[in-house]
């Protein structure tokens, strides 16, 4: 017999008779489009980085690199990247433990597309959530135009044109931060900024941010906790946790920060933005057209100061390649300043001290970085304007040619290789890269003599090969198009 103490707590003062609510499986019917819209922005990164992948377009190692150390956390070992150097623990080299997720994925689609096709899952999951906050606090019209204007930013399609990258957690989970501080959802906020740490290292810095940025919107004692908590992580991880596991004791990318010691290198990175920010001109260069994108109204905003962080340890250090705008480095500003503007939006209609800002930001900002977003797509010739294009999608014989190249190597073999097959021999061999620490000769060697050689590429491949492994003998089993395979035969 069910007495009253019994009753589910939701029944207690309903009436008799009354239907009970069945709970919600679906979303609300107003994020539906929000989510159609992801969907879409979905089907265009997979289709972007997909094709770069089947096409052999990859332009660096990191796919390969990731690839193994997902392979290793998929069959519940130490991240080992032996891409890197003989049991090179990965953690040693950036601190990216949220990759551990995607284990489950790629066990079941041991494939390096699974990594890809993640990537395009949180890029476009980041789509529907700042499309949907934007929503809310403007119109759905608005707010989808919002989602539009940034799944297309060039920040986002540069990452999704590129290979695989940590970073693509942090994407989404900026997003959801930056959603809850705009709809004044404080503890969720920072709930969501505790995992940003296991991103990547310098994540500390951003969470240190965020707390900061909580602290001037009157939330002093959870923007205090996060700082502290941001900062700290940051030292943990650069100073104990990397250095644990690399094999020299030591954080390699100090020696890229200006400096002279790593505390000082660490501390003087602000001073070290101020004294070059508009040298060389690429800075600013990029710097223009991160504001620009929101048309320039999301300097409106305070949130704009959790981009800083990145910003200072890209434009301090002393690799060019993190200045500009190419590779994946801006993705992480991407729903900072998209959110910052959807602030902006509010925070000038509400008041705001001239009229004028607060028409521009009412009717006119919003089709303004639609516009803006859309033109960049043109002019940038980034991949979006192509992606409905045949051509794009046309296969050649170069690309049946390197097929037969990587369908000469083996599966559960040693082998080395450069750039180009990288990506797909490294679910599938035990890969280095090619002169690299090796506890013996690998068993086989595939290079592509076309890209990639200063001066110039060796013309005797055999030989240089054996040069790199003395007293081995290499027989080559493909040769096409300056396409190389070849097989240890002794030594």
């Amino acid at each position: 017999m069910t007495t009253d103490t019994d009753a589910p707590e939701a029944d207690i003062g309903v009436p008799a008779g009354t239907p009970r609510r069945r709970p919600r499986l679906m979303p609300p019917r107003s994020a539906v489009p929000h989510l159609v819209l992801g969907l879409v922005f979905l089907a265009g990164y997979c289709a972007i980085s997909i094709v770069r992948y089947t096409h052999f377009a990859s332009m660096s190692w990191d796919t390969a690199i990731f690839v193994q150390e997902v392979r290793d956390y998929a069959h519940l070992q130490a991240p080992i990247v032996t891409i890197k150097g003989a049991g090179y623990n990965i953690l040693g080299d950036h601190f990216s433990p949220i990759l551990a997720l995607l284990a489950p994925f790629y066990r079941v689609f041991p494939s390096p597309v699974t990594l890809l096709v993640a990537q395009a899952a949180l890029f476009a999951g980041s789509v529907t959530i700042v499309s949907d906050t934007a929503a809310k606090l403007t119109t759905r019209a608005k707010g989808l135009c919002v989602g539009i204007a940034y799944g297309l930013s060039w920040g986002l399609q540069r990452a999704v044109d590129f290979d695989f990258h940590e970073i693509a957690f942090g994407v989404p989970l900026l997003a959801l931060v930056l959603r809850n501080i705009v709809l004044k959802r404080w503890y969720p906020a920072a709930f969501w900024a505790l995992p940003l740490v296991l991103v990547k290292e310098d994540m500390g810095l951003t969470v240190a941010a965020i707390g900061i940025v909580l602290v001037l919107l009157r939330q002093r004692m959870i923007g205090a906790l996060l700082t502290v908590y941001g900062a700290a992580m940051l030292v943990i991880t650069v100073y104990l946790v990397i250095p644990h596991f690399n094999p020299t004791g030591q954080y390699d990318y100090m020696s890229k920060l200006p400096g002279d010691s790593p505390t000082h290198e660490l501390f003087t990175a602000p001073f070290g933005l101020l004294h070059s920010l508009f040298s060389p001109d690429v800075k600013l260069h990029t710097l223009g057209y991160l504001i620009a994108i929101t048309g320039f109204l999301a300097l409106r905003s305070p949130l704009v100061l959790i981009a800083l962080p990145t910003l200072l340890w890209r434009f301090t250090s002393s690799n060019d390649a993190y200045w500009g705008m190419d590779w994946h480095y801006s993705a992480v500003l991407m729903p900072i300043l998209f959110l910052a503007l959807v602030d902006a939006i509010r925070r000038s209609e509400e008041s705001g001290p001239w009229e004028w800002l607060r028409a521009y930001a009412g009717r006119a900002v919003v089709p303004a970085v639609t516009g803006i977003a859309a033109a960049l797509c043109i002019t940038m010739n980034l991949p979006a304007s192509n992606v409905l294009s045949p051509s794009t999608y046309a296969s050649s014989d170069r690309i049946a040619m390197l097929q037969q190249a990587t369908a000469a190597v083996p599966d559960g073999v040693t082998v080395e290789a450069n750039v180009t097959l990288m990506a797909h021999l490294a679910g599938r061999t035990q890969l280095y890269w090619v002169g690299g620490d090796k506890t013996s000769p690998p068993q086989y060697v595939a290079l592509d003599m076309s890209y990639g050689w200063s001066p110039s590429a060796p013309t005797d491949v055999p030989g240089y090969v054996e040069g790199l492994h003395p007293g081995t003998v290499y027989q080559t089993v493909f040769d096409q198009q300056q396409f190389y395979v070849l097989k240890l035969v002794s030594g």
